[in-house]
């Protein structure tokens, strides 16, 4: 059985946190990682909300709800350049370089022009792989992945559309729709529960004999089932992470180590 690539996608708004979270990886034994440049561009801060201030209240009523706010920006923010050389000094393992506009649930702060100037050095810096939206403008996409092909960089086509929850004929569509846009399809969508979970299953497993390398996931309940299950769905790859909680579920996301103790569990390795 052919393994999928395991992707951590590296957390942190600083570089340093970025590093430290890149080197847990490697040490899991993670097959590259995903550097979301857009996070940079961002400031993160814990909001408690809830009754704590009602000292009347016992601690098993004061309601106390934790949510980690990440609060874009200005452009100016991030030296871009530092980043690069950063990134490329610092981790070991090949990297996804990915700068997720809002529209996709991003948080780079500026123009479209300005987020495409930022992939057109990420891949003028040697990075081995880069994450191009489908949606991009064709002609800058077709520059992009034209440098990116000079350079040796390969590309991940990825569309995220997380406003609906498609029928697996649809998402099996999507895909073969992006075939020649990159070396692996990536599609991501809405998943509210067990109707959305088997519809994304079922396309993957439609999916598994084709020559189209891709990587089809959910985005909420029952999205991480075509992570857990992805060696025999024949994805090209999974994105897992090393953060750890019960949250990760609710966002159909899995911890690094949690995934290859299921795939021993289920006898996929």
């Amino acid at each position: 059985m052919d393994m999928p690539l395991v992707c951590v996608s590296l957390r942190g708004c600083t570089i340093s946190e970025v590093l430290k979270d890149a080197a847990s990886a490697t040490a899991t034994g993670a097959d590259l990682v995903e550097v979301r440049l857009d996070m940079l561009w961002s400031k993160q801060e814990i909001v408690t909300t809830g009754e704590q201030d009602q000292k009347s209240l016992s601690k098993e009523d004061q309601k106390i709800k934790k949510t980690t706010v990440f609060t874009p920006q200005e452009f100016e923010y991030l030296d871009l350049d530092s980043v690069l050389i950063s990134l490329r000094q610092g981790i070991v393992l090949p990297v996804i370089l990915t700068c997720r506009p809002e529209r996709e649930g991003g948080y780079f702060p500026g123009t479209e022009k300005q987020r495409l100037e930022v992939m057109r050095k990420a891949i003028e810096s040697g990075v081995s792989w880069v994450d191009l939206e489908i949606n991009i403008n064709a002609k800058e996409r077709a520059k992009l992945c034209e440098l990116a092909k000079k350079g040796g960089t390969k590309i991940i086509a990825s569309s995220h559309v997380l406003d609906e929850s498609p029928i697996s004929k649809e998402i099996i569509q999507d895909v073969k729709d992006s075939t020649d846009l990159g070396d692996i399809i990536k599609v991501c969508y809405k998943s509210a529960g067990r109707s959305d979970g088997i519809n994304l299953f079922e396309a993957a497993w439609d999916l598994r004999n084709s020559d189209i390398k891709n990587s089809i996931m959910g985005l909420g309940q029952a999205g991480d089932w075509n992570r857990i299950h992805s060696p025999i769905l024949g994805q090209a790859i999974v994105y897992s992470t090393m953060e750890n909680g019960w949250h990760l579920a609710q966002k159909g996301m899995m911890n690094t180590t949690d995934l290859r103790i299921a795939w021993e569990m289920l006898e996929y390795r």
